[in-house]
C-alpha cells in the first residue's frame, strides 16, 4: 500500500498569512478525519476502541502508575511523604547513590507499562514513541530545563540492523522537538554487543554491561562539561543506565541526568531488557 499525502490544491504562498493558516488548519482537520475513518483510533497498550490517537482507555490509563511528587531527587522513585524545604533524597539513595545525577520516569514499571514497552521496542510500534516522548518530557521537565543535550542510549549495531530502529533515539527525537533540545546520538557507542539482560540478577548484569559504552574521540570536545540527559525506555536495576552514565563522566561531562518512560520504583528487578 502507498503511504497516503496530502497535495495542495493551491498556491498557499500566493495567499495573504492568515488565509493560508486557516486554509492549512482546515486541511489538516479534514485529512485528520479521513485518516480516522480508515483506521480508527484504538488504546496505544490494550488496542480498545478510543476516541483521540495515541492515548490510552480509561482502564489503561488507571492502571499505569504515574510517578508524582513527593519524589526522591537522585532516583526519581515515589516517596510516601514529603517533609522539609529542598529535594528529597530517599535512604536507598544515601546508602548506594548512582552514578547519574537525577532520574525522572512517567510511571512505575507495571503491567501497562510493560506493555507500551514491549509494544515499541520488540512490535514496531513506532506509532506510540510519540505520544510516550511527549510523557517523558512532561515528566522530565525539571531536569530538561537546564539540560545541554539529548543521549540516547545507544544499540549495539548487531541488535540495531535485526531491530531497524533504536526505541531510545525515538523517544529521543519525540523529546527533542517537544523541548528544542538537540539530540546527540553520536556522542555515545555501544562498541561489545552484550547478552541479553533478561534473567539476569543485579551483579551479573553489571558485568554484562561493563566497558561496552564508550564515548568516540570525536566527541569528547564537544561534550565537555555538557549538561546531558541520557534516554532510555526502562530503568531496572540501573546497569546499563550506569555503565552509559560513567562512560560520559568520564570523557568529561559536566553532569548527566536520566530520563526514562518507566522504571522499577521498588529497586527491584523487572523481566525485561
Amino acid at each position: 500500500m502507498q503511504p497516503l499525502s496530502r497535495e495542495p490544491t493551491v498556491d498557499e504562498e500566493a495567499l495573504p498569512p492568515a488565509r493560508a493558516a486557516r486554509l492549512r488548519a482546515l486541511a489538516g482537520r479534514l485529512w485528520g478525519g479521513l485518516v480516522d475513518v480508515a483506521l480508527p483510533p484504538v488504546c496505544m497498550a490494550c488496542r480498545a476502541a478510543v476516541d483521540t490517537p495515541g492515548c490510552l482507555c480509561g482502564t489503561c490509563w488507571s492502571r499505569l502508575a504515574f510517578i508524582a511528587p513527593p519524589l526522591c531527587d537522585r532516583l526519581g522513585t515515589p516517596l510516601p511523604y514529603g517533609f522539609g524545604e529542598g529535594p528529597l533524597i530517599s535512604p536507598a539513595a544515601r546508602d548506594a547513590p548512582p552514578a547519574y545525577g537525577r532520574a525522572r520516569a512517567v510511571a512505575a514499571f507495571g503491567e501497562v507499562a510493560r506493555d507500551l514497552i514491549h509494544a515499541l521496542k520488540y512490535a514496531d510500534r513506532l506509532d506510540i514513541a510519540p505520544p510516550m516522548g511527549r510523557m517523558m518530557a512532561r515528566a522530565g521537565a525539571d531536569i530538561l530545563a537546564d539540560a545541554q543535550a539529548l543521549i540516547p542510549v545507544p544499540l549495539h549495531r548487531g541488535r540495531l540492523w535485526r531491530r531497524r530502529f533504536n526505541q531510545s533515539a525515538a523517544l529521543a527525537g519525540v523529546i527533542g522537538r517537544a523541548t528544542g533540545l538537540p539530540v546527540r546520538a553520536e556522542w555515545l557507542e555501544r562498541r561489545r554487543a552484550t547478552r541479553p539482560q533478561v534473567g539476569l540478577d543485579r551483579a551479573a548484569r553489571a558485568r554484562n554491561v561493563q566497558g561496552a559504552f564508550a564515548v568516540p574521540e570525536m566527541a569528547k570536545g564537544e561534550l565537555r562539561g555538557r549538561r546531558l540527559v541520557l534516554v532510555d525506555d526502562v530503568l531496572t536495576t540501573g546497569a546499563t543506565i550506569d555503565a552509559c552514565v560513567k562512560a560520559l563522566l568520564r570523557a568529561g561531562a559536566g553532569q548527566v541526568d536520566v530520563l526514562v518512560f518507566a522504571r522499577v520504583a521498588d529497586g527491584g528487578d523487572a523481566p525485561i531488557s
